[in-house]
């Protein structure tokens, strides 16, 4: 791990003591003194030209004990070929999903993530994995989030690209676009693939 990962881990977690604070503190002067630690936390962020656009705003939502956050993705394949999504952000490519949204639960949020992005209605059927995000070879984040991996079947529906995601389609193993690795690793793309032959029966972890 690098200085840069373990620099933004530690902010991070000084993030997380100032949240759980704010939200069990009773005292008014020690809620003032969290709020200043997180523009102390905001400012060392712009230090590094890291993006920090309503950075306290969210922070400030997210008042309560600080857990990490949840990004769901789905694994679908047909005829052997991995379905892609186009991210909007960085013109790489991913498998479906994003964050989990409330009122789901991580199963039903990686079916609708897949309907939005690429037209297909899906069915998952196995947690494949649970990573957490930093002990992968994701690039450095500030937020620590775990990832969740559903196999999915399709059920019906057609290619249909998205606001977020212009491009969708099915790739090989051999003719794989650029991977957006913020969202998923070269390396989880080729386990998936090797799960073609045979799905495990235990969901892998961390």
């Amino acid at each position: 791990m690098n200085d840069s990962v373990k620099w933004l881990e530690t902010l991070n977690k000084i993030t997380s003591i100032a949240q759980t604070g704010l939200h069990y503190s009773k005292d008014v002067y020690d809620k003032e003194r969290y709020e200043q630690l997180i523009g102390h936390i905001e400012y060392l962020l712009e230090l590094k030209e890291i993006k920090t656009e309503k950075f306290i705003d969210n922070v400030l939502q997210d008042v309560g004990y600080a857990t990490p956050k949840l990004d769901v993705r789905a694994v679908v394949f047909k005829e052997n070929k991995l379905l892609l999504v186009k991210e909007i952000g960085d013109g790489r490519w991913s498998v479906p999903g994003g964050w989990a949204d409330v009122g789901y639960s991580a199963s039903e949020n990686a079916e609708k993530e897949v309907l939005e992005e690429t037209g297909f209605r899906v069915k998952a059927i196995k947690l494949l994995a649970l990573t957490d995000r930093t002990k992968h070879s994701h690039p450095p984040m500030f937020l620590h989030v775990y990832k969740a991996f559903f196999w999915c079947e399709i059920i019906d529906g057609e290619l249909t690209p998205s606001i977020e995601t212009p491009e969708v389609g099915f790739f090989g193993r051999d003719e794989l676009p650029p991977i957006s690795t913020a969202r998923v690793t070269e390396e989880q793309i080729q386990q998936f693939f090797d799960y073609l032959e045979s799905v495990p029966d235990v969901t892998q972890f961390d």
